[in-house]
This record gives structure tokens, C-alpha cells and sequence, in this order.
């Protein structure tokens, strides 16, 4: 068998798909109850970080990115989000956003001076070629209003709030939180590095990692850098946010079958294409696809046929594969393949192709 047929990826869906949906559904219901209680302690024995809970509070402003994604990402999986704070990367690693207070009326500077901070928090004298590759800060003199606690020397230096030296004091109440909370037997922290604190989580289930990430929501602010998708022929007016609006909320009304087709080759990938805990793609890449793909394809037609869709978008991982880019969607200047492995891509290219060239001996 060199090909399939619709009654394949019907099978697929409700067999394969749909068990891995209510499976990360209940292992998210878990997950997210546990992050709700730590952060919740954390934020009464440190004001400076919010529970999971507040996360999202002005993510009815559609320009707020991180809701934006969430929202997506609910649209794919067919329901609403559980929490806009939680992404899903793979079925066992979990993306949590944990919101700062504090720090309110953001506006960027139009003049900037670059200072280069390592992975632990400490400053560097002389400039390095690739700043991108380390942390960055964000100036308190950005902010009409920051509290006293932001100039602590515990997690700003000069002036400048350092990822790192924030994420050490978030570490830090957090191992006190899962002691507060008696969840010692369910969480536990692990190694990390840079900005994020890595935990498993033990669920019903299965054992799941989370990375957690303290984070600033910006009210009424998207960066100059991060542009808003170009508006093509089937797309709505010129109203940037009803335009993301109206594409996030009828995603398939036109009868298309845009969601099926990005959960099958989301199946596939993490099956066939890119298995395991740590995959070099995931469900963030393919959805970043996914909106290029909506907007190279706007028409109806174009998403009227899963077989032909599934291909395509297929044959469009491979090429990012291959060519090891994938830009990001509203910073157009930023290669989301820049520094992974490139032997992972290369062996998920590999994977893709045998797939291209036989895909009936994979859906069945």
C-alpha cells in the first residue's frame, strides 16, 4: 500500500487522535490543578509573582501574544482553553507561563544601550557576537510604574531585571511551595538552566515535565518587531485585531478541515516523524505552520480535501526540516529553527520523506 484513503484518516482520527486528546485532557486537568496551588503559595510568600490563575487577566485584548497562542492552540485541540497560562508541547511536556505584578505601564525606549548577561545572571563586560544566545533584560526604566521589590538586588542589576537572577527566586519559593502544599510526592524539581524551572509532575497517568516561566503581560503593548499577518484576499478588513479575531473563531466554518489536518500530522509527528519527551519539533512549530499555511492557502477550496491537505502540510515540515528554518509568525526576522539539533531535523527529514513516499504504510 503506497497511498491512503479517507476512511484511513477517519480511522486515524477516531482511534488514534481523539485517544490522545482525552489523555492529555485529563493529564492537563491534573496538571493545571497542582501549577494553581504552588503558584497560588508562592505569590502569599512573594507579591512579585501572580498565580497561574490571574494569568490571562487582560487576554481579551487580542494583542496580548501569549493569549493569542493559547487561544489557537484551544481552536486545534476542538475546546476551550483551560488555562491561557498552559501550552501543550508534546503529550508529556507542558509550556506554563507564570505572570509578574508589578510592573505596569510598559513603553518601549526608542533609544537602546545592549548589556549582556550570562545563563546564571552575571554581567558581562565585553559584548558578545550573538546576543540572542543569552538572556535579556528588561530596563525598570521602561516602567511608569515598577514597586520597590523589582529594584531588589536579588533579581536586578543596575537597574536591569535579570531573567536569571528572577527565575533563582522563583526556584526558590517554588521548593518551599511543594513542601507547603504536601505535594513533595507529586512534584519534584529538576536540573534547569536559563530562564526556566523544569518540574515532573506525576499524574494518574503518566509522569509529565512542565517548564515554568515567570513572564510580563503587557497590557495595550505588542512589539514594534513582531508584525501582524498580511491580509489576503479571503481574509477580513484591515482591523488588525478583528482580523485575528474572526480567523481564530472560525477556523473551519467555511467547511474546511484545517483542524483535522493539523492533529493528524500533529499524530504523526509525534508517533513516527519526532517521538519522545524532548522532540526538536513541536506542537508550537507545527502550529506556526499551520497560520503560514492558512495564509499561503486562504481559500476554501484549498481545505476542502484532508488527503491533499495532510500531504501538504507534510511536504511543508519536510522542507522546513531540510532547510532547517522555520520563521516565526510575527517576528518575521526570527529563524524558530535557529539553534536546534541538526541532526534531530535531519532525521525527522528522513522520516518525513519515507513517509511522502509511501503514507498509506503509516495511516491505515
Amino acid at each position: 500500500m503506497t497511498d491512503f484513503t479517507e476512511e484511513d484518516l477517519d480511522h486515524v482520527l477516531q482511534n488514534q487522535v481523539d485517544l490522545r486528546h482525552r489523555l492529555v485532557s485529563k493529564t492537563m486537568e491534573e496538571v493545571q490543578k497542582i501549577m494553581k496551588d504552588l503558584t497560588a503559595e508562592v505569590s502569599v510568600k512573594d507579591t512579585r509573582f501572580l498565580s497561574i490563575a490571574n494569568s490571562g487577566v487582560h487576554n481579551d485584548n487580542i494583542k496580548d501574544q501569549p493569549a493569542l497562542l493559547s487561544k489557537w492552540t484551544a481552536l486545534l485541540r476542538g475546546r476551550c482553553a483551560f488555562n491561557p497560562a498552559i501550552q501543550v508541547l508534546t503529550p508529556t511536556l507542558f509550556l506554563i507561563s507564570v505572570p509578574v505584578k508589578g510592573l505596569m505601564g510598559y513603553k518601549e525606549r526608542r533609544t537602546h544601550q545592549w548589556r549582556y548577561y550570562t545563563l546564571s545572571g552575571s554581567r558581562l563586560l565585553s559584548p558578545v557576537r550573538e546576543p540572542e544566545k543569552l538572556h535579556q533584560w528588561l530596563e525598570l526604566e521602561s516602567f511608569a510604574n515598577a514597586t520597590q521589590e523589582w529594584q531588589d538586588a536579588t533579581v536586578a542589576i543596575e537597574g536591569d531585571i535579570v531573567p536569571a537572577k528572577v527565575v533563582t527566586v522563583f526556584r526558590e519559593q517554588l521548593e518551599e511551595a511543594i513542601k507547603s502544599c504536601s505535594l513533595s510526592s507529586k512534584v519534584s524539581i529538576l536540573d534547569s538552566a536559563g530562564s526556566v524551572v523544569r518540574v515532573a509532575v506525576e499524574t494518574s497517568e503518566m509522569q509529565v515535565e512542565a517548564e515554568l516561566v515567570p513572564t510580563v503581560e503587557l497590557m495595550h503593548s505588542w512589539p514594534k518587531k513582531a508584525r501582524w499577518p498580511r491580509l489576503l484576499q479571503r481574509w477580513p478588513s484591515a482591523e488588525r485585531a478583528r482580523c485575528i479575531k474572526v480567523l481564530l473563531g472560525s477556523i473551519d466554518e467555511d467547511g474546511g478541515c484545517r483542524r483535522r489536518c493539523y492533529r493528524i500530522v500533529r499524530q504523526l509527528k509525534e508517533d513516527v516523524w519526532c517521538p519522545g519527551n524532548k522532540p526538536v519539533i513541536t506542537a508550537y512549530h507545527l502550529q506556526t505552520l499551520l497560520f503560514w499555511n492558512c495564509e499561503k492557502y486562504p481559500g476554501v477550496r484549498d481545505w476542502k480535501n484532508l488527503h491533499e491537505s495532510v500531504l501538504r502540510l507534510a511536504k511543508k515540515l519536510h522542507k522546513c526540516a531540510s532547510q532547517r528554518y522555520l520563521r516565526h509568525y510575527f517576528i518575521r526576522s526570527h529563524n524558530l529553527l535557529k539553534y536546534t539539533n541538526t541532526n534531530e531535523l535531519d532525521d525527522m527529514a528522513k522520516k518525513i520523506t519515507e513517509f511522502l513516499e509511501k503514507p498509506g504504510t503509516y495511516i491505515h
